[in-house]
């Protein structure tokens, strides 16, 4: 739900709504300001109007000054004419009391009396307990010179009428906010589904192209700114495509290369095998330096032999040919073997418990021991430990047992810039060491036969001293899966 709330959608959704809700409101508002002036302003213009009328046809007969029982006639005389405004009518000569009395504080604004007496007609509106009113105020002239008389006309009216239709003005907008909101939804929503319908085409055809399918492009449709980006990914799935084609052809060629190049030397080199051999084994009845140069000869064609057996071995798994032979086995007596096959049976401590059986590669795992042991006595020092135990999987997606198989040294163990890289092809930890007897490839054939076991293999340094390679394979048993 979160993720949902937070997408690309319901912010486009959002941002959209919000633009038509400030611009509903707005609209609102202005329109109720305007025409809630209009409203008050035509109340206003009308109210004095009317009494300004019914002052001059009340007025003309006046004499002047006026007694208070005239000044009484006069306010029944405009509060009768001026029924329809519901106006209460009050008047005052010059500085005497007003008529009817009254709170001339309360009842009419010190600003619009002053006015009046000014000489000037004006009206405020005002509240009273809650309620809107409006006070007017003319002040009475004599027609033939207009000058003031000093009779001055107050009239108060309420604006209930106004105020309701105000209020209806109020709600009327509301009413028709609220739906326009609404109504909002649907073109939000369309132009939502526009915008990210490419966006979601983009993430389709991106985590095709992750899969491996490169020949993925996008139609591109229009010429904005979506357009010009899929036609941008559709130039880049392309170049993309070209260049992992071109890698794969090449790394093609490197293996087939390599392998025939292995393939073709492997007749040479056991013919010349089998004539170094006979050489080797009369070496001693020769001369000092025929029998060096023989043995010499012997030396560097048994390492070209295992370097071409190595990569044969290298261009099987590269090509997925290598294939698992799984059969129940012991696995102490099956590192004996290992070990007794190649003489270090002196050479290296074990810890081998009996009993523990499981579902190998026989011949690979030969070649994984044989391989770290080998390393350990040529570039560690001894005594060289092989341990065998059973553990439950801590890895990640490791379930079930594992079979450890633990081969350590106590030399110097393994500069920390170079285990990262103890595994690759043809790496030596010391460069300058142009030739050794290894191809620099035992390491990385045992990596690949461990792989071919869903296992890992691991090269630490002990905090003791030396370095330590840890096997760590599904301790499969009869019955299981065969990989």
């Amino acid at each position: 739900m979160r993720a949902l709330a937070s997408g690309l959608r319901a912010r486009l959704v959002v941002a959209f709504l919000l633009v038509a809700a400030l611009s509903a409101l707005t609209t609102a508002g202005l329109t109720f300001r305007e025409a809630r002036t209009a409203i008050l302003k035509r109340t206003q213009d009308t109210a004095v109007s009317a009494l300004r009328s019914q002052v001059n046809s009340q007025i003309p007969d006046y004499s002047f000054p006026p007694s208070q029982q005239k000044l009484l006639e006069l306010t029944h005389g405009l509060t009768r004419a001026g029924e329809a405004q519901h106006w209460i009518i009050h008047v005052r000569y010059e500085d005497h009391p007003m008529v009817p009395a009254a709170d001339v504080k309360a009842v009419i604004p010190q600003g619009l009396r002053q006015k009046v007496r000014n000489g000037i007609a004006a009206f405020q509106r005002m509240d009273i307990d809650g309620n809107a009113w409006l006070a007017i105020g003319l002040p009475v002239t004599y027609a033939d010179t207009g000058r003031p008389s000093g009779l001055e006309v107050y009239a108060q009216m309420p604006l209930r009428e106004d105020e309701i239709n105000v209020r209806a003005l109020v709600q009327a907008a509301q009413s028709g906010a609220v739906p326009g909101v609404a109504l909002a939804a649907v073109p939000a929503l369309i132009a939502a589904r526009g915008v990210l319908r490419p966006v979601r085409e983009l993430r389709r055809a991106t985590r095709k192209i992750a899969a491996g399918e490169l020949d993925t492009r996008l139609k591109v449709t229009g010429r904005d700114e979506l357009a010009d980006l899929s036609r941008t990914f559709n130039d880049m799935a392309e170049a993309l495509e070209e260049n992992v084609a071109e890698l794969r052809r090449m790394e093609a060629n490197s293996r087939r290369f390599a392998a025939d190049v292995s393939h073709e030397l492997r007749t040479p080199l056991a013919a010349m095998t089998a004539v170094v051999d006979v050489l080797d084994d009369d070496a001693g009845s020769l001369d000092p330096d025929t029998a060096y140069a023989v043995r010499l000869i012997s030396e560097e064609t048994g390492k070209l032999a295992r370097m071409v057996e190595d990569l044969m071995e290298i261009s099987r798994f590269d090509a997925g040919a290598a294939a698992l032979h799984l059969d129940e086995v012991d696995v102490a007596e099956t590192v004996r073997k290992t070990l007794q096959a190649r003489g270090w049976q002196d050479e290296v401590a074990v810890d081998l418990p009996e009993g523990v059986r499981a579902r190998l590669d026989p011949r690979r795992i030969d070649v994984v021991v044989a391989n770290l042991v080998g390393n350990a006595l040529k570039h560690g020092g001894g005594p060289v430990g092989v341990a065998v135990r059973v553990a439950e999987g801590k890895a990640p997606g490791a379930a079930g047992e594992r079979l450890l198989i633990e081969i350590a040294d106590r030399g110097r163990g393994i500069d920390p810039e170079v285990l990262p890289h103890v595994f690759e092809r043809f790496f030596k930890a010391d460069s300058a060491r142009a030739r050794s007897e290894g191809s620099g490839l035992g390491l990385a054939i045992t990596l690949e036969n461990v792989r071919l076991h869903d296992g890992t293999v691991r090269a630490a340094n002990r905090p003791e001293g030396g370095a330590v390679f840890t096997v760590d394979l599904p301790l499969r048993h009869c019955g299981g899966e065969e990989g």
